[in-house]
């Protein structure tokens, strides 16, 4: 009896296991915190472009999207979504999610969400909000150096596709169509990210004010430092792209 006991707790180790293992991952959304696979796609921020355009009134292109365009807003995706959004201890692949564009008509730029979160969250000194102030705003300066020379890629070859386009043979009404929506989602994006860059400096001067006042320390002029180069590199773009039409370049809030 004691031998066939043992086989049987044997035989159900491993359905045991796996059974964790599954709980586990539907817990965490994926595989321990990694996105599931149908989550995960190629053109999974493709909705970007096609939101950007909507928003301001003008189709989206039906054009695949080319290996660059693609990457562009992959990258664009960390900038355009709020500062401290998804604070790393609670991140789930359940909190993706599209987002409006900043043409949207009830569209409000709050720049004090990210200060108060920052200073409501638990920590176990001041230090650790001014550490996690500066490591925020680095963490946009690496993203902007990473976004930039692949949107200027996208927008040149788009001079260059509008520069070919009457010397295309045949040209149909829908591939000029789609041609002319694509540089325009393109355009878009761009000034889509240059928007939230200015706004995400806003919010972290506001989040260093309001930290000075509830716990000075020597840190503030090393973040002061930090955001005033974040502010020169929003300030500084020198992505000059196409004009497009019906597009409205105003922030509120």
């Amino acid at each position: 009896m004691t031998a066939s006991l043992a086989r049987a707790h044997a035989a159900a180790l491993p359905l045991l296991c796996l059974t964790v293992a599954l709980g586990l991952g539907a817990c965490s959304g994926g595989d321990f915190g990694r996105a599931r696979p149908d989550v995960r796609t190629d053109d999974m921020h493709r909705w970007i472009g096609v939101e950007a355009t909507g928003s301001v009134g003008l189709p989206a292109s039906q054009f695949q999207l080319t290996d660059s365009e693609r990457q562009m807003r992959d990258l664009a995706y960390p900038l355009i979504e709020p500062p401290h959004a998804r604070p790393a201890k609670r991140t789930v692949v359940g909190d993706y999610k599209p987002l409006p564009s900043p043409w949207r008509e009830k569209i409000v730029f709050d720049r004090t969400a990210y200060g108060k979160l920052l200073l409501d969250e638990p920590h176990r000194s001041h230090a650790s909000r001014y550490a996690q102030l500066m490591e925020d705003v680095r963490n946009d300066l690496t993203r902007f150096d990473s976004f930039f020379p692949v949107a200027d890629r996208v927008i040149s070859l788009d001079r260059k596709r509008q520069a070919s386009l009457k010397y295309i043979s045949e040209l149909s009404p829908a591939e000029r169509t789609d041609a002319t929506a694509r540089m325009e989602e393109n355009a878009l994006i761009v000034q889509w990210v240059q928007q939230c860059l200015q706004q995400r400096v806003s919010s972290y001067r506001w989040a260093l004010e309001r930290l000075v006042i509830h716990a000075p320390d020597g840190a503030a002029a090393d973040a002061d430092r930090l955001i005033k180069h974040l502010a020169a590199q929003a300030s500084n773009v020198t992505i000059a792209t196409p004009p497009v039409p019906g597009r409205v370049l105003t922030t509120r809030g």
